[in-house]
């Protein structure tokens, strides 16, 4: 009974937490001339609001915080600061510095419970502030040595994001600078929520900014795409120069607006918290793996697991997207009925889409084309195999920089590999062969997609390779 208390009492906490973030986005929605404003002073709050509490209390308010000053600092890099942008860019960080000196004075009216545990005093304030002027007003007038900035501030931000992914690095280092300040250093469990889809798009700022494609952006055009609070926390990662005309010509939030608005979320509040959280009672875990009596429990427990992380992922992104619907926002897609897909290919067109684009459009394209232009090419085959493989293994790191992670993305990267050679081979076979026929190939394709999948997901499930190995081995019945 108490287990069950304390499950009904998060999810409870989490649907007052969805309703307030609703009723905010309409709020701002109904607003004209501050907008956009409003909407960057609802994102900022978020940013600490949504941040979990941490063993060093102090965390609560520095890592959104850091992040915050990360934001104005790649704008100031990438930013012509052109004179039309000026007055809405000052502006910005005016609101900006307002919410964050609000966030600092909970410290004296007791709303721990609220937004943060331990903010800083006075003096601590005045620095971070400092820093966000030094941003926003000198590296904007870097423009000769815009390159090394962008490049030093892209390596930057890579390798926060590899600080953060690796067990336990964030913490020891945290427990270091408490050390330098004289403090007992014990390292603890740090979580930087957020950071992992910002850094995704501060990266495409940076990197289209190099390619000279990226708009003229205000600052608070800027920190309301990198910051967009329905989108913190779980994607999909948007570009800048679409959420840019959204947010220019905000889509009307008319009767058929809140129609699709109110669909979306209630589908995702659906899919999390009745179909995921159902699940998760049978989804496999490590003690089903040791205790379970036949192999085809084992099937089962793995079928759960595999619906569960959709409709978990999914439900998020749904209640994201109708969240930025409120707002005029409409965020693109993540989902296109992934398991429903005859090869692994369509698969990844259809499975977090957004990152899969990103990664398609930074990674795999630049890697590919460099390869063919190599004064001596490899054959196409072995560009293929390389530039696959090497891309999936990057998405399974971004997930964690762990064996499995990397065991996970070889899985996917081979995977891909032998479909598209597969594919290649009895193309010419199918396109003679009768629709029956292929309707029947179709059928297989998805069957064995789902299934090559689901396996793959054993490396999500054990955080060690070898329950991960014996697991795989009892599900081919090897073991």
């Amino acid at each position: 009974e108490y287990f069950s208390y304390l499950d009904l009492s998060g999810i409870l906490m989490t649907l007052a937490l969805i309703l307030i973030l609703a009723v905010v986005a309409f709020l701002i929605n109904s607003l004209r001339a501050w907008r956009s404003g409003a909407m960057l002073a609802a994102s900022v709050l978020a940013v600490y609001w949504l941040q979990p509490r941490q063993e060093l209390d102090s965390l609560t308010f520095w890592l959104p915080t850091i992040l915050l000053v990360i934001s104005v600092s790649v704008w100031a890099a990438t930013s012509s600061f052109e004179s039309q942008e000026r007055r809405e860019s000052w502006a910005a960080l005016a609101i900006l510095i307002a919410t964050i000196a609000a966030v600092n004075i909970s410290r004296h009216l007791e709303f721990d419970y609220l937004i943060a545990a331990d903010t800083p005093r006075a003096q601590w304030l005045l620095l971070v502030l400092s820093a966000l002027l030094l941003a926003f007003w000198g590296l904007s007038r870097l423009g000769r040595f815009s390159r090394i900035v962008l490049a030093a501030a892209a390596f930057g931000i890579v390798g926060l994001f590899l600080l953060i992914k690796i067990p336990s690095a964030l913490s020891t280092a945290v427990a270091w600078l408490s050390q330098l300040r004289g403090k007992e250093a014990i390292p603890s469990p740090v979580s930087w929520l957020g950071f992992s889809y910002i850094s995704f798009r501060l990266l495409h700022t940076i990197f289209d900014r190099l390619a000279g494609r990226l708009p003229r952006l205000s600052l608070m055009t800027y920190l309301n795409y990198a910051i967009f609070f329905p989108s913190f926390v779980s994607g999909p990662i948007d570009r800048v120069e679409r959420f840019q005309k959204d947010l220019a010509a905000p889509l009307p939030v008319d009767a058929d607006g809140l129609t699709e608005a109110g669909t979306r979320l209630f589908a995702g509040l659906f899919k999390k918290f009745v179909l995921a959280d159902a699940l998760g009672w049978i989804a496999l875990n490590q003690a089903y793996v040791t205790d379970a009596k036949s192999d085809a429990w084992l099937w089962l427990f793995l079928y759960a697991y595999s619906l569960q992380i959709f409709f978990d992922f999914s439900g998020y992104t749904d209640m994201a997207i109708g969240l930025g619907r409120l707002m005029g926002i409409r965020l693109p897609e993540n989902f296109n009925a992934p398991y429903l897909k005859p090869n692994l290919s369509q698969f990844w067109n259809s499975w977090h889409i957004t990152l899969t684009q990103w990664f398609r459009s930074y990674f795999f394209n630049p890697l590919t084309r460099r390869m063919r232009a190599a004064p001596r090419p490899l054959p196409a085959f072995a560009m293929i195999l390389l530039s696959q493989v090497a891309t999936m293994v990057l998405i399974g790191l971004w997930h964690g920089a762990t064996i499995n992670y990397l065991l996970w993305g070889l899985w996917h990267g081979a995977g891909l590999f032998v479909q598209n050679r597969w594919s290649a081979w009895m193309r010419p076979y199918f396109a003679e062969a009768s629709p029956l026929l292929n309707r029947m190939a179709r059928y297989a394709g998805v069957f064995a997609t789902f299934h090559f999948v689901s396996l793959g997901w054993l490396f999500f499930i054990f955080p060690d390779a070898s329950m991960a190995r014996f697991a795989l081995l009892r599900l081919i019945g090897v073991q």
